[in-house]
């Protein structure tokens, strides 16, 4: 626990005093490796983070010494030899996680360095999650680290003008660290320890940037998605849909949780908590008609995501979903950002209110974007609305399709099975398990 808790402070704490990221990973790899013993025989300090940094500190003036004789080395050993008091971790991992999703960086390196630096998983444990060689992880955090020194990225939290923006690229980092543990892009059905990870990472950012509501909005549209794991396969690894879901399995901790997230986010701060009921439709206090007439002007994307995840996670049971409510969160969502995939689920919501004719009509002025090409949900989406139309034979076809271009096993295997069951009209598509 003090490993995945200390790390991200321990490590960027020697990174501000060094600025030698490779220099500061091997004394903090250093000092946890010295705790082990020290702490079975002395017990765990009274702050476990300011020993780890002391000893990582200390070891860096040892190398520091060794490497060189120069005078510009000897006064930085010189420096660190000084008395040093941590800051508040806070700031330590908020710096970490701002420097290591820059946007000079490439994606893939931004994710693999956050998890390394902030997140403490070892290159061992991210080729395992990605399904990648360790050697090709290694690489992309090496130049991750190299640019770093080349470019002169600053480790800091941005200036107040830029640094509502640069959340941004943070925020996306997490949900597509999340995103690879819930539907993993190889086809495998789930990845936990990724899911994990990144809710422990949006906790972070919730923890250290309390007053940022898309943070808050991010942190409860994973828990919302992650509070469904324990239901979403069956005995033998197949898939349950949403609808089909037991939800007395779902984790209603993480339910109420989320619930008090979305709220504040929606609310723009953090002030009027409330308890939340999370057996009822409830306790989202604005309505399908409210938001319609624009009552959330500054929510933005993730916050309006975890709005739509709490309309599903607080109803008792799929057919008492507050779908309108949910027409009017993807309306607010589309205009913000033109967003096929977006469009495509506004659809299906649209044909929960009015209908599979309604559902079939808004696929059709959809299209087949570019994003959506050879993407399964399109076809699977137009079959559910073709076949509650009572048009058999063409949403057969659609469930061929869909079921041929399906990402895994699992899913394909829903289709198939959608192709032998009647017509519900609750029934939807497996994109949102």
């Amino acid at each position: 626990m003090a490993y995945r808790d200390e790390w991200g402070v321990v490590f960027g704490t020697l990174v501000r005093l060094t600025g030698d990221w490779e220099l500061a990973e091997d004394c903090a790899q250093d000092a946890f490796a010295r705790a082990l013993p020290a702490w079975e025989r002395d017990g765990v300090p009274r702050r476990p983070g300011a020993w780890l940094v002391t000893a990582a500190r200390r070891r860096a003036v040892d190398v520091l010494r060794r490497r060189t004789t120069e005078r510009d080395r000897i006064a930085e050993a010189a420096a660190l030899e000084e008395a040093y008091e941590p800051g508040p971790p806070g700031d330590e991992r908020l710096r970490l996680i701002f420097t290591c999703c820059h946007p000079a960086l490439p994606l893939e390196a931004r994710v693999a360095l956050t998890l390394r630096a902030v997140g403490g998983l070892t290159t061992r444990e991210i080729a395992r999650a990605f399904l990648v060689g360790e050697d090709t992880v290694s690489q992309r955090i090496l130049r991750a680290k190299r640019k770093i020194a080349a470019a002169g990225i600053p480790y800091r939290v941005p200036p107040p003008g830029a640094r509502a923006e640069r959340l941004g690229g943070v925020l996306a980092v997490l949900y597509l660290i999340f995103t690879e543990g819930y539907a993993p892009s190889d086809g495998s059905t789930t990845r936990d320890q990724l899911a994990e990870e990144a809710v422990r990472l949006a906790r972070l950012v919730v923890a250290e940037a309390p007053d940022e509501p898309e943070a808050r909005g991010l942190l409860a549209l994973l828990l919302f998605q992650h509070s469904r794991r324990a239901a979403r396969l069956d005995e033998d690894g197949g898939l349950v849909t949403l609808e089909h879901q037991d939800r007395s399995r779902w984790d209603r901790e993480m339910i109420a949780e989320g619930a008090e997230l979305v709220h504040q986010a929606l609310a723009g701060g953090v002030e009027g908590g409330f308890a939340a009921d999370v057996t009822g439709p409830g306790p989202l206090r604005v309505g399908g008609a409210a938001l319609a007439r624009g009552a959330l002007p500054a929510a933005g994307p993730y916050a309006l995501q975890a709005a739509i995840a709490a309309r599903h996670a607080l109803a008792p049971d799929a057919a008492a979903t507050d779908w309108a409510a949910i027409v009017a969160l993807y309306d607010r969502l589309l205009a913000l950002r033109t967003n096929p995939l977006v469009a495509l689920n506004r659809a299906v919501a649209l044909g929960r209110c009015d209908g599979p004719q309604a559902q079939l009509d808004a696929v059709d002025a959809l299209g087949t974007p570019r994003e959506l090409a050879g993407h399964h949900a399109l076809p699977a989406v137009r079959a559910d609305a073709l076949r509650r139309l009572g048009r058999t034979r063409e949403a057969a076809a659609m469930y061929e399709a869909a079921r041929a271009a399906a990402p895994n096993a699992a899913i394909a295997q829903e289709y198939a099975l959608r192709l032998t069951e009647p017509a519900h009209p609750t029934k939807g598509t497996p994109h949102d398990g």
